[in-house]
């Protein structure tokens, strides 16, 4: 058996919202601010108009996905980790997009020399997570996102799966607390590759670890 890296996309492996903000900005005059707590707060007119509703924020997200993906950037380090865990492991990028952006993921990743599984979600990961340990039956799964909420979901549905925050932009790292339901959190892919292959090397589920400090 393998093994299994189950990774977000966005504030993990690519940086997005600093480019959301910018094409924001220059394409439709709001201004974003990385310290809110969700990406409706964080949207101003800068006209001083009303604020944008939930439904135009979707409206916007819905316009840089796929249109405006090349202008995101790699996270430091982050293909270079990947590559370090390819030949022993199985790897599974679980983005939250649409399907029909999945393509456009893959030959994103593709134009940074990150070429594995893309599978695209809506909604909590937690139990495409527990799809994903089931189909792949791994020694043991470690999975990485910027998100608290995915965090939570993956404890209720896969609880055995170790769970690691990072969020890849700065700004948004000193602005999110770490998520309650997370094993770790780091935040730079050279000593989050450390902690995995660790996990990995001791192949302990995490809830048998969580039993045995009990």
């Amino acid at each position: 058996m393998r093994p299994l890296l189950i990774t977000d996309c966005d504030e993990v492996l690519v940086h997005m919202v600093r480019h959301f903000r910018t094409w924001l900005g220059d394409a439709h005059g709001i201004d974003f601010a990385l310290d809110a707590h969700d990406f409706h707060a964080a949207m101003t007119r800068r006209d001083g108009g009303p604020k944008p509703t939930r439904e135009e924020m979707w409206t916007y997200l819905g316009g840089f996905f796929p249109a405006e993906m090349q202008r995101q950037t790699l996270v430091p380090d982050a293909a270079e980790a990947l590559a370090r865990f390819a030949g022993d492991a199985d790897i599974v990028v679980l983005t939250n997009l649409q399907d029909q952006c999945r393509q456009a993921r893959i030959d994103q990743l593709a134009a940074f020399g990150i070429a594995h599984r893309v599978q695209c979600n809506q909604g909590g990961k937690g139990q495409p997570v527990a799809a994903l340990v089931d189909e792949y039956r791994p020694s043991v799964t470690v999975f990485v996102d910027d998100l608290a909420v995915h965090h939570e979901s993956v404890a209720r549905h896969a609880p055995g799966v170790h769970r690691l925050h990072m969020v890849a932009e700065p700004d948004l790292a000193r602005a999110l607390p770490t998520a309650p339901h997370a094993h770790a959190r780091i935040d730079h892919w050279p000593a989050a590759a450390d902690w995995i292959a660790d996990r990995f090397a001791a192949g302990i589920p995490a809830d048998a670890i969580m039993e045995d400090q009990a």
